[in-house]
């Protein structure tokens, strides 16, 4: 999104929300012992709910101290700045930035249609906006020299995002600039670890990622999922090189923000650092034997993509993937049922049913319910296939290509895909703007009438597929 864009957007999509209010009877001590705490500049002065003046520190230094007046016996009233200046949150970023320039200020305050208080938004938050883009923020990732600045990037890489969902950008755009980031992060963590630590290790290994993270659709709740394949010939050496690299890399990646993988499923554990036979023997006991476990481990490995290192190693792994299922296999069969098992939360007049446990109540787990079932259901088409890279969505048109699927079906299953997508990240975002943990959880009764009907039509297709996949793969044969 260009700058002159950022300038037409709707100040409520980006003005700070945690504002700090002091009352005009509390005295210029409180005010300024307020400030302390938060470690803040200024604070709003509210009666009731409606902000009727400002006063930041230097109006203390310049009014109270410098004037010898003791700070417990002036109010807030008798020094702030007033009448205050306000935008509406409904008013363009353009229409802050005028009012801030014209008055020589530094910082506006936001008020709602009810003239209550909203947010603030500074110069500073406005011209980060304006400067802040991917291609500046992946120049900014290339020249970081330690881990504070890769964990401020990585902070960044968020902040843009929850910057550009509502602007109109593509879902698809977006998932694939996020991993375009975090893969920059990554690689320049890399760069720096082999310089400063570890100048002598081998180059023959690759440093793989997994699952969503390999097909490029990271959104904001994407932890560590990786692994690492290194060559045969490797000395013992070499081989406890790359085991102190993980631990370090690994490490790092949480230091930045990166967060673990609950399950383990990271490079640092000896069960995800193979060497390229060991990989092969692993695959072959997981294809051989399709049990929950196995399936879920080989659901995360199918879609391995190097992001450093020796890329002969995975197209190695994965033409031994293509010879396994181009001999016919009942493992995807077997994949195929454990899809099904994930239903669209229909009922049976077609209404969409959310959960009534307590602490998800009126929400719906929208991976589980669609998201899911649409990427495994393809990755498990396209490895029949012999179609091994690529996200979801061009694995679908491989799909069309190869004649496994009609054109129109896979449109609107591509389509259901993208706007399932696109609700997770709207309402990731809605979470941290609230200040909350980001979920894959999406309420119901904040869509508006025209998403619910669009939600329940991306259900209905994803049942579609369900049934699709059922027959495909002959699923009833395993009952």
């Amino acid at each position: 999104m260009s700058e002159d864009n950022i300038l037409f957007q709707q100040i409520k999509k980006y003005c700070r929300r945690d504002v700090a209010t002091c009352e005009p009877g509390d005295s210029a001590l409180k005010v300024a012992q307020v400030m302390r705490d938060l470690r803040i500049s200024s604070v709003i002065i509210c009666e009731g709910n409606e902000p009727t003046g400002i006063l930041t520190d230097r109006d203390l230094r310049n009014k109270v101290v410098a004037q010898g007046i003791d700070p417990r016996t002036i109010t807030a009233r008798e020094i702030m700045n007033s009448p205050l200046l306000t935008v509406s949150e409904n008013d363009f970023i353009f229409e802050a930035l005028y009012r801030i320039s014209k008055n020589n200020i530094h910082r506006i305050c936001v008020v709602d249609q009810d003239n209550r208080l909203s947010g603030i938004i500074t110069v500073t938050d406005i011209m980060r906006l304006q400067t802040h883009s991917p291609q500046k923020l992946v120049r900014d990732i290339d020249q970081a020299a330690t881990l504070e600045e890769l964990k401020l990037y990585h902070h960044q890489i968020q902040d843009l995002v929850i910057h550009l969902v509502g602007t109109g950008v593509p879902p698809r755009e977006l998932v694939r600039m996020i991993a375009l980031l975090n893969d920059q992060l990554l690689l320049r963590l890399i760069e720096l670890l082999r310089a400063r630590q570890f100048s002598d290790l081998t180059d023959k290994f690759a440093f793989i990622v997994l699952g969503s993270e390999g097909r490029r659709e990271q959104t904001l709740t994407t932890d560590q999922d990786n692994a690492i394949i290194y060559a045969d010939d490797l000395s013992e050496s070499d081989i406890a090189e790359i085991e102190a690299f993980s631990e370090v890399l690994i490490d790092s990646l949480i230091e930045i923000g990166v967060p673990a993988c609950p399950g383990g499923i990271m490079a640092k554990n000896a069960f995800w650092r193979r060497s390229f036979s060991g990989w092969c023997d692993a695959l072959d006991g997981w294809l051989s034997a399709p049990l929950p476990d196995n399936i879920l481990n080989s659901g995360m490995f199918f879609d391995l993509r190097t992001v450093y290192g020796d890329k002969s190693l995975e197209k190695g792994l994965k033409q031994r993937l293509a010879e396994h299922f181009n001999n016919g296999s009942m493992f995807l069969t077997h994949s195929a049922a454990n899809v099904n098992r994930f239903k669209p939360p229909l009922g049976l007049f077609g209404g969409i049913k959310s959960e009534h446990r307590e602490e998800h109540k009126g929400q719906i787990e929208i991976k589980k319910a669609g998201i899911f079932a649409i990427t495994e259901g393809v990755k498990a088409l396209a490895m029949e296939a012999g179609i091994m890279d690529g996200g979801t969505r061009e694995r679908i048109q491989s799909l069309v290509d190869k004649g496994v699927m009609k054109r129109k079906f896979a449109d609107d299953l591509d389509a259901s895909y993208n706007y399932l997508v696109y609700l997770r990240l709207r309402c990731q975002v809605n979470e941290i703007r609230a200040g909350r943990e980001p979920s894959n959880y999406i309420t119901l009764s904040k869509l508006n009438h025209m998403e619910k009907g669009r939600l329940k039509l991306s259900f209905e297709e994803v049942n579609e597929f369900h049934e699709f996949l059922r027959v495909h793969f002959r699923v009833h044969l395993l009952r």
